[in-house]
């Protein structure tokens, strides 16, 4: 079993960047299709991006479309750590982020197994 653990969430000015990361304390991630998820105040939650699995075929991503160009979900060399790179922040992404993993990839994009307890990401307009 996997147990996620978010951090670098916080305040940051519109245009500005955060870097977010993931671990698990259980299960490494490697093998494991890897997404974030956000929820912002008074509003459903919705993925924001994912990862394939290190031992996949194929090496995947996807993106919100209302993140393209300004978000970048990557791994560590060794695989159990996912990032997600936050650039030129607007205040619509203000919101809790969320680490999620699943065994399968499109999985971790719509209905993962496994959330952490999410980090809060605030952007000051």
């Amino acid at each position: 079993q996997v147990h996620l653990v978010e951090s670098g969430g916080g305040l940051v000015e519109s245009g500005g960047s955060l870097r977010l990361s993931c671990v698990s304390s259980g299960l490494p991630l490697d093998a494991y299709g890897v997404g974030w998820f956000r929820q912002a105040p008074g509003k459903g939650r919705e993925v924001v991006s994912c990862i394939t699995s290190v031992s996949g075929p194929e090496h995947r991503t996807k993106y919100a479309d209302s993140v393209k160009g300004r978000f970048t979900i990557s791994r560590d060399n060794t695989g159990n750590t996912v990032y997600l790179q936050m650039d030129n922040l607007k205040s619509d992404d203000t919101g809790k982020y969320y680490c999620v993993a699943d065994p399968g990839f499109e999985s971790s994009c719509r209905n993962p197994e496994n959330w952490g307890q999410g980090t809060q990401v605030t952007v000051s307009s």
